[in-house]
């Protein structure tokens, strides 16, 4: 009892122990520093210092997954949350810097001008205009129902306040800057002057494509140079390479083999049930008994001829059809229409779908009144239409004498359906629906023919567990072996595993591109303990995956290895250009077409706005290079985006004066309004200090 008492009195220190242990037992020792880092606990991140409280992060995602539905991942809204974050601290500095301000009226006019606010029937009075005040007791009442432990709608509302407030204040801060950019009359001139300057003259074009690319040499030396040189275009983020065979559950021959041997003592038992529908749902089947009628052409391929010689009370199987093996009965062979032209009269009440405001009659008023109706027509079916116009809810075709048009056996509601295809044409008679109360007359029938009604038993076809069993065997087999020091390659011939790579797997990461969302494998590669051809087996929702991390890229200048696709090209042509450059031998266009066996061309009328020459293609470095060139002067080692030109520009025509260039500024004005408006919270990003801790808690 001492022992027990001295336990008690410990109990929250043994707590805590065996819950340290249980961590150190399940997390690496990354993930153990990182639990006791107090700036990763207790932040998701930091922005110019300033950290976004981890616990604030997580309520607002689950607040944005809860509003945007089932079909948002976890981390979509993260990315979405972050994102919303980042703005706003980044925003924050240069709205204090800038002294703007928006008030709380500035906030409330933009709620009150909201187009959704304004056409909300809620909101509007007597004369149908948008009343404040009774916006103003609404937000009353949801603020009073907010004392409601389970109402979050007015902490929704508040957050949403909030949200305008922020985009105002985006909103004005680019506007100022927006405003600070602009263009002068004489920019404008000059723009137009040299965007419509018309240049004609010759040239001598050597194409890259003249010179060899095998004959072109490119080191990985040189490819490291240029994008050390060129480092911002290639800085990269850490990312990580896999490569992965995906063992999926599914069901073996001898899996479906049984399944039939099953259905086929099903048989003589199904056949012999005088309720077909009762029977299957007894005796397992995984798709609900459909008791329509078919056609020939609605039924499986494989069995509908057989389906269709068979006798009433037949049973037909076991068929496969779409991954489940089934059995069916013929319950009734008729002869049915395959589709109908049919007119109605919907009487709805109170309850009955799509009824509106207007409806006030109940069920056993609306009963009353359609047979009334029904008595009506039958004694003239003339006056049918005059009382579809006068008393039919469906509005759609009232005015046509609720004539439906022709339509198919599958389009209408199933007592609609079996009214309209099992009685003969000239029929009238009431159905009751989901909608209420249908006055129908059948109009016309085409293409009678033979229809059947199945009971089906089905299926579906899943793995045994031995065969589940066989699979995870053969996933722990090749993790094992891989571990053991063996070659994927090897193993992949020996095997016939479909080995699937993947590069270029980033921290945040939640899809993965043949294994859908699988964020367990993308913390499992970034881990800090991971090493190159380190390999794990991880579970999927139906199969395994075998992954290897074949190699680690660490943020900073991407590899010479990984820029080759996007150096290499660059490289050759600069090689080739300066080789199409020593070929520009000559004092005129003549003597360096002849010396390089090629044709002296000319050009016409091209501009800077419309820097296309013709026969090569857009050249607007090219271009550029003939309107700075003066007249008559020959250019030549101009190097363009498809090989070396040599030139002279024999005229160039101004365009004509213009009076005034107030447009050609406005114009410029405008285009360099629009491009800062699209760079400019890109600029404050890259000039915030960032800390992303993401990775660490999702």
């Amino acid at each position: 009892m001492a022992i027990l008492s001295e336990i008690r009195e410990r109990s929250m220190f043994l707590i805590v122990i065996i819950g340290l242990a249980l961590f150190a037992f399940v997390a690496s020792p990354k993930d153990i520093l990182d639990f006791f880092n107090s700036s990763k606990v207790n932040a998701v991140g930091e922005v110019n210092g300033e950290s976004i409280s981890r616990a604030d992060f997580a309520a607002k995602v689950e607040a944005y997954k809860s509003n945007a539905g089932a079909t948002t991942s976890e981390m979509q809204a993260v990315n979405t949350i972050w994102n919303a974050v980042l703005s706003e601290r980044i925003y924050k500095d240069q709205l204090s810097k800038a002294g703007i301000v928006v008030g709380e009226k500035d906030v409330w006019d933009a709620i009150v001008n909201n187009p959704n606010i304004q056409n909300a029937a809620i909101f509007k009075n007597e004369i149908g205009s948008f009343d404040e005040d009774k916006f103003k007791e609404y937000l009353s009442n949801l603020k009073e129902s907010s004392k409601e432990a389970s109402n979050n709608a007015w902490a929704n509302w508040l957050a949403n306040e909030k949200n305008i407030k922020t985009n105002l204040e985006k909103q004005a801060y680019n506007q100022l800057i927006k405003l600070g950019v602009g263009a002068s009359l004489k920019e404008g001139q000059n723009t137009y002057t040299e965007s419509q300057t018309k240049m004609s003259g010759s040239f001598v074009y050597l194409p890259f494509e003249t010179v060899d690319t095998k004959e072109i040499a490119v080191s990985s030396s040189e490819i490291e140079s240029y994008v050390s040189e060129h480092s911002k275009e290639f800085e990269v983020d850490a990312s990580r390479d896999i490569k992965f065979v995906k063992f999926d559950i599914v069901a073996s021959p001898e899996d479906e083999e049984e399944l039939k041997n099953e259905l086929k003592f099903e048989i003589e038992p199904f056949k012999a049930a005088k309720n077909s529908a009762e029977y299957a749902s007894e005796n397992g089947t995984d798709i609900p008994v459909d008791t329509k009628y078919a056609h020939k052409n609605n039924l499986p391929t494989q069995v509908a001829d057989v389906i269709f010689s068979a006798k009433k009370g037949a049973v037909v199987g076991p068929y496969k059809f779409q991954n489940h093996l089934r059995i069916s009965k013929i319950e009734d062979i008729i002869k049915m229409p395959d589709s109908v032209k049919a007119s109605h009269i919907l009487v709805s009440f109170v309850g009955s779908r799509a009824a509106d405001a207007t409806v006030t009659r109940t069920e056993a008023e609306a009963k009353k009144l359609a047979d009334s109706i029904l008595n009506a027509v039958k004694k003239r079916k003339s006056k049918f239409s005059s009382l579809a116009k006068k008393f039919s809810s469906d509005k759609s075709n009232a005015d046509k004498g609720g004539d439906l048009d022709w339509f198919t056996y599958t389009r209408m509601v199933p007592e609609f359906r079996d009214y309209a295809f099992l009685n003969k044409k000239g029929a009238i008679g009431v159905v009751q629906t989901i909608f209420g109360f249908h006055i129908v007359k059948i109009n016309n029938q085409k293409n009678i023919q033979k229809a059947v009604q199945l009971s089906t038993i089905a299926r579906k076809i899943d793995a045994s567990e031995a065969t589940e069993n066989a699979i995870f065997e053969s996933a722990e087999t090749l993790a094992y072996n891989l571990s053991s020091g063996k070659n994927l390659e090897e193993l992949k011939k020996e095997n016939n595993y479909n080995v699937r790579p993947l590069f270029g797997l980033s921290e945040l990461d939640e899809d993965i591109a043949g294994l859908g969302k699988n964020r367990s494998i993308v913390r499992w590669a970034f881990d800090t303990d991971r090493s190159v051809n380190d390999v794990k087996r991880f579970d999927l929702e139906k199969g395994y995956a075998v992954v290897v991390l074949t190699n680690e890229t660490e943020e900073g200048l991407m590899s010479a290895v990984k820029a080759s696709s996007k150096v290499k090209p660059i490289l050759v042509n600069e090689k080739k250009a300066a080789l199409l450059v020593q070929k520009m031998e000559g004092d005129d266009l003549a003597s360096i077409a002849k010396s390089n066996d090629t044709d002296l061309q000319s050009f016409a009328n091209i501009t800077l706005g419309a820097p296309t020459i013709s026969g090569v293609g857009i050249e607007p470095g090219v271009v550029g290079a003939m309107y700075a060139t003066e007249t008559g002067k020959l250019q030549k080692d101009v190097i363009g985006k498809k090989g070396v030109f040599a030139f002279v520009v024999n005229s160039k025509e101004e365009p004509v004066v213009l009076s005034s260039y107030e447009g050609a500024r406005n114009s410029l004005s405008t285009a360099n309004q629009n491009a800062v408006s699209t760079k400019i919270y890109k600029a404050l990003e890259e000039t915030s200090t960032v800390e992303d801790h993401r990775a660490l808690m999702y």
